[in-house]
């Protein structure tokens, strides 16, 4: 059941253009490693899921431009110093415009207490040269106050003077909370604003000896005429806020750049650079190693491609050639024909499971599912009949007995994949036999999972060859494997058609007593089972 592979040196160029599209496409095999912990089972082998070859994104434009500088110049790409700059642009501007409330807040308060203890003040002295007589009258008229507005107000709420308007059109204030307290505790004070003029009018008053209210008055500006004032401030503010955060964006990307740009994708070094950036220099360094080991296994699987077809192409070739120069004997001819014919299906046998195996990697390295195939119920008791029955010819020509069995398991998966696991399994069983030889293919459900399981009494496989047989091109003895036939990539598409399904594949083996190998899905693939 082993398969084993040598190197040839023919150049991809000589392939057809469709398997080297194929060879192009070929990824990292996984390794086969053990399951269990010695005893009985020490020879048991646990295929895990093939991991899949990440793409590098490599700057091959070959400018002289540097990287930064063109990520800035793509307006439609994301940019470092864009967003460094709008974020300290739209702080900074807020901040500013948020000071600068503040500040003229703070401001036309302290201007309103300020000037109505300055009324206080004047309020006081005006009554200390008062009379009390009808002097007093024209001694306010005479009296200058600069802006202050003076009124003076009966006990009555009559207005018997005022240095801005006429008496006679003006209301009674006995109303006014600053006359009313007055009146009551002998000074009185009030603040209204001016809906009109955005103003806010300041009054202090104070009861004189005879009874009569002075009154002060002076207008300062509003809360809304002090942010008017301020608009263009802000604005210049604003912009000088904005003009500086470009320019400091740039300059802390420029210092934050630099290190990340002096790291060599090809020897990274955490030390270099800053510390916050080691797990991203580690897993650069991790996809380098994981790059040039998939490089070397896409090479290596390059070569055994073309050495897998020279064969065929060289005995197709020769025999070809015996026919076309007459050299083959007559009674010959039909032998060479077959030749032809046989290696011809070997190499569409080849170039099918190159096909295969590059889908699977493509889906791998993807993530898309859809590329193989829509999943759906696949009944693997009748997959494994139906293998029986094609099976049957060869089997019967080596002198197998070739058992398919079991209930039937429906799973949930890609139907072409499945035959091809359960082909691949039973063919390599039947291949890699003797004559009065026994494969044993079996499906059941154990522990709510669906388990396939390939025993025959054929070759075995060394211990040494067991965690390299799912390899592709791999062949324990390349010259009985290849008069057996096969094309040597039969269990590595078993390995990645279960790690497609996420089931777990396990090999047991002794040489010359036979192999198992044992395919358990997992139970959330159980669609049903009949007994």
């Amino acid at each position: 059941m082993a398969e084993d592979a040598t190197n040839g040196m023919m150049g991809q160029d000589e392939l057809p253009e469709q398997v080297a599209d194929a060879v192009d496409d070929g990824g990292a095999t996984g390794a086969v490693t053990p399951s269990g912990e010695g005893g009985a089972d020490r020879d048991a082998l646990t295929v895990p899921v093939a991991d899949a070859v990440p793409a590098a994104d490599a700057d091959v434009d070959g400018g002289a431009t540097p990287r930064r500088v063109r990520a800035l110049l793509c307006c439609g790409r994301k940019s470092l110093a864009r967003r460094i700059f709008v974020s300290l642009a739209a702080v900074s501007a807020i901040a500013a415009v948020a000071v600068l409330v503040i500040a003229s807040l703070v401001y036309q308060k302290s201007g309103v207490r300020d000037a109505g203890r300055m009324l206080e003040t004047e309020c006081a002295l005006v009554k200390t040269s008062m009379r009390g007589t009808q002097s007093d009258i024209i001694h306010l008229t005479n009296l200058d106050l600069g802006e202050a507005r003076v009124t003076v107000v009966s006990p009555d709420g009559t207005v018997l003077y005022d240095n801005q308007n006429s008496v006679d059109s003006m209301p009674n204030h006995a109303d006014r909370p600053e006359i009313a307290g007055a009146l009551e505790t002998g000074k009185g004070s009030a603040e209204r604003d001016s809906a009109t003029s955005g103003r806010v009018e300041i009054y202090r008053a104070v009861r004189l000896d005879n009874g009569n209210v002075l009154r002060l008055a002076v207008a300062r500006d509003g809360i809304r005429a002090a942010l008017g004032h301020d608009v263009l401030l802000a604005v210049a503010v604003v912009t000088a806020v904005v003009l500086v955060c470009w320019a400091v964006s740039r300059l802390i990307v420029d210092r934050l750049v630099e290190p990340i740009l002096d790291i060599d994708p090809s020897n990274p070094d955490p030390e270099g650079s800053y510390v916050e950036l080691e797990p991203l220099v580690e897993r650069i360094d991790e996809q380098m190693g994981e790059l040039r080991g998939a490089d070397l296994m896409r090479r290596e699987f390059t070569s055994n491609v073309t050495h897998e077809l020279k064969t065929p192409l060289s005995t197709i070739s020769g025999a070809a050639e015996l026919i076309r120069d007459g050299i083959a004997k007559p009674e010959d001819v039909p032998e060479f024909a077959g030749r032809i014919v046989d290696e011809a299906h070997h190499m569409t046998d080849l170039v099918n499971d190159i096909l295969t195996l590059s889908k699977l990697d493509e889906s791998e390295r993807a993530g898309d599912t859809s590329l193989l195939g829509k999943a759906e119920p696949v009944d693997i008791a009748h997959a494994l009949r139906e293998v029986g029955h094609r099976l049957a010819p060869v089997a019967d020509a080596a002198g197998v007995r070739l058992t398919c069995s079991g209930d039937p398991v429906v799973v949930r998966g890609i139907p072409s994949l499945l035959d091809e696991l359960v082909y691949n399994l039973c063919d390599n069983a039947v291949r890699y036999n003797h004559a009065g030889g026994t494969v044993d293919a079996h499906i059941d459900v154990v522990d709510g999972c669906p388990r396939l399981v390939v025993a025959d009494t054929g070759l075995g496989i060394p211990e040494a060859a067991q965690a390299k047989v799912f390899e592709r091109f791999y062949r324990v003895d390349a010259s009985r494997s290849r008069e057996r036939g096969g094309t040597g990539l039969g269990l590595a598409i078993v390995k990645h058609a279960a790690a497609y399904h996420g089931a777990k594949l396990t090999l047991e083996s002794k040489e010359g007593v036979g192999t198992t190998v044992t395919v358990t899905f997992p139970e959330s693939s159980l669609v049903e089972a009949l007994g």
